[in-house]
């Protein structure tokens, strides 16, 4: 069993998941000009970024991974599509992506389990939890069929699933302390200090909720591996 990755650039690798998974990982590297494949292997994980997913001039590859996306769903592949990923699997399966009105939703904070997450394979036990944010863009309306998981204050599509296996979450459960310090770096925030110690603070609660569900997902590759 192999999972492919997609990592659209070098401060945004798979982080906590690398360890969490227990599966190998082919991670494609786009921005240093590997090419997206045309399928995934046995599982796929598309990561986040800082293009818009509508800003194919600014990331020339996304068009591909967007076709990637919408292969995988079609074909049945566990998907899990992180941040800019959800947003291009929102895209490629009909749904809609937008700047958001409600302005940058960053540090830990808090999403809550709507009813559909209790039976899910990944999000099942999740409830109300903290997560790791740094977005702005949103999706603001989901592809047909997918099932709402997750909810937030600032931004109410904060996880679905599609079809047999995939899956979106608008936050960041890869995303480390020290992978969110090398985003606020250089950021411009006021508050940057502030928020990489809220998730620091954090970071405990993080890896309690969030490594289950990698862990789930793995088992989710290796299930339909085997079907």
């Amino acid at each position: 069993m192999r999972i492919t990755v997609v990592q659209h650039e070098d401060e945004a690798g798979l982080g906590y998941l690398g360890d969490w998974l227990g599966l190998p990982c082919d991670v494609v590297r786009p921005y240093l000009g590997e090419e997206i494949p045309a399928r995934p292997a046995d599982g796929l994980i598309v990561l986040g970024g800082a293009a818009a997913a509508w800003e194919d001039e600014r990331s020339p590859w996304q068009p591909a991974t967007r076709d990637l996306l919408l292969r995988a769903v079609e074909e049945g592949t566990p998907t899990l599509a992180i941040c800019l990923g959800a947003q291009l699997l929102t895209m490629a399966c009909g749904g809609t992506v937008e700047r958001g009105t409600n302005g940058l939703e960053v540090g830990a904070r808090e999403v809550v389990a709507l009813p559909a997450a209790a039976d899910d394979r990944l999000l099942a036990g999740v409830g109300t939890a903290v997560a790791v944010q740094y977005h702005q863009d949103a999706m603001t309306r989901l592809p047909d069929g997918a099932v709402p998981l997750m909810t937030g204050a600032q931004y109410p599509n904060q996880a679905y699933r599609l079809g047999k296996a995939a899956w979106a979450v608008q936050f960041h459960p890869e995303a480390t302390p020290e992978i969110f310090t090398s985003w606020t770096d250089g950021s411009g925030l006021d508050a940057a200090e502030e928020l990489n110690t809220e998730v620091k603070v954090a970071e405990s609660a993080l890896v309690a909720t969030w490594r289950p569900v990698a862990e789930a997902f793995a088992e989710v590759v290796r299930t339909a591996g085997r079907a």
